[in-house]
């Protein structure tokens, strides 16, 4: 009699979790979909692929996530509005005082961009995080989704072992069975990588030996980001392709016949 009411009850938990993905799918769709989103943001979607990213990373609107460097807010304006009701979206940024001018100048325009909307942006929970001195951007065990993009190659440059602090940080932070999601830009293992990623890219044997040294296990890799078109060595890195073209007009067309960097989308678990 327990066995077939605990099969019972199963059963329904299962139902209510199959009910329940596709009302949390068309709400990360709807968020997406917004025509609040900034256009020249949303002309980036066919390279950054927000739905089969997030998707991949498990993510659903009841979680904590925290975002770590949000920059200008690319992916803010779809988390914040999608976790707004049922979950929360903590976004892990520079500090006000950070002894670095451009990175102060980044929080004071993302500060400005959620004043300006507080109907999408109001519950953003706006905390520091400052690699390599300050790491303390959520509780331990807060987090049910820790998310990065393209921003491994910024904390290299203060050595393997801060880079180690900060994935360190990501595990203490994330809850038993929480995901890190990363996306960075990929370097051919064939190609070498300088001690502070100068180049933007990063082999993804070296991010995955990271997260597995501080206890992640690699729940999966996604080609969602791939893009086999960049060869990864150009002058200026990754910058040289678009959006940037920190080339200027010098072989842009090559580079827009490229388009966006080839990215690594991984996937990593606290056990």
């Amino acid at each position: 009699m327990r066995q077939a009411l605990a099969a019972v009850i199963a059963l329904g938990m299962a139902s209510i979790a199959h009910a329940a993905a596709p009302a949390a799918d068309d709400a990360l769709k709807a968020a997406i979909a917004s025509d609040q989103r900034t256009p020249a943001y949303v002309q980036r979607d066919a390279a950054r692929h927000p739905y089969g990213t997030l998707s991949f990373f498990g993510i659903q609107p009841n979680m904590t996530v925290v975002e770590l460097s949000p920059g200008g807010g690319w992916y803010t304006e779809i988390l914040a509005p999608y976790l707004r009701d049922a979950g929360r979206y903590i976004a892990a940024a520079y500090g006000e005082d950070s002894p670095k001018e451009y990175r102060r100048g980044y929080t004071a325009n993302f500060k400005k961009k959620l004043a300006a909307d507080p109907t999408r942006f109001g519950k953003v929970q706006l905390t520091v995080f400052e690699p390599p001195s300050n790491l303390s951007y959520a509780p331990p065990g807060s987090a049910d989704l820790v998310l990065t993009f393209r921003n491994l190659h910024n904390w290299l440059s203060y050595g393997d072992d801060n880079m180690k602090r900060v994935f360190q940080s990501v595990y203490d932070t994330l809850k038993p069975g929480g995901v890190f999601g990363v996306v960075e830009h990929r370097l051919p293992e064939n190609m070498k990588q300088d001690a502070t990623a100068s180049s933007g890219y990063m082999h993804e044997s070296y991010v995955i030996e990271m997260a597995e040294s501080v206890g992640f296990k690699l729940a999966a890799k996604s080609e969602i980001n791939a893009n086999p078109k960049d060869t990864a060595d150009h002058p200026n890195g990754v910058w040289a392709l678009p959006p940037t073209y920190r080339n200027k007009d010098k072989d842009r067309a090559r580079y827009e016949a490229i388009g966006e960097s080839d990215r690594m989308t991984l996937k990593f678990v606290k056990p």
